[in-house]
């Protein structure tokens, strides 16, 4: 998965001075979103393996601020054994948001890492690392998975508006609630 690539490489650029400062996703700060993006890696392999997905936390809260990279790329090898038996991607799956076969789960999660690499590299001053071809990629995934309207229950806040000709990466965060 490309997304995981490049998420990957943001989190090598990251310094552990950085641990502390926002990020554009508000819930979190840089710590807490590489934990949650090491939980969301773990969960994918949890998931694909059949496991339930609600037995992932949403933070991992077992990882040293000097191992953020380490944990990343362990529970990346896991999952990419997990997804290579091509049976996963037609098997149906029991998501936090639904069930669906894992072919969809898989857009759901590319759009997820997409996204939430863009909140880190924004806060780590790692934007140049962003493929843009990724974020063109996902884009018309997240419209037609992610309504403009009753986001009331979701973890998104409501679009935000960019200018005609923006970025792909500024249509996308725009398009998930964030402020390009």
């Amino acid at each position: 998965m490309r997304a995981v690539a490049q998420t990957e490489d943001v989190i090598a650029s990251v310094d552990e001075e950085q641990l502390d400062e926002p990020t554009p996703c508000a819930e979190f700060d840089v710590r807490t979103l590489l934990g949650h993006l090491v939980s969301v890696i773990r969960r994918v392999d949890v998931v694909g393996s059949g496991g339930s997905a609600f037995d992932v936390p949403p933070v991992a809260a077992d990882v040293t601020d000097d191992a953020w990279l380490t944990a990343f790329q362990r529970a990346r090898a896991a999952m990419e054994e997990t997804w290579s038996d091509e049976a996963v991607l037609d098997q149906v799956l029991v998501l936090p948001f639904g069930e669906m076969p894992g072919r969809a789960a898989l857009d759901g999660y590319s759009m997820e890492f997409t996204a939430h690499g863009w909140d880190l590299a924004k806060a780590v001053g790692a934007v140049d690392r962003l493929d843009p071809q990724l974020a063109e990629a996902v884009l018309p995934k997240a419209h037609r998975m992610l309504a403009a309207e009753g986001r009331e229950q979701l973890p998104f806040d409501p679009v935000v508006e960019v200018p005609a000709g923006a970025g792909p990466y500024d249509q996308l965060v725009g398009w998930m609630g964030r402020q390009p």
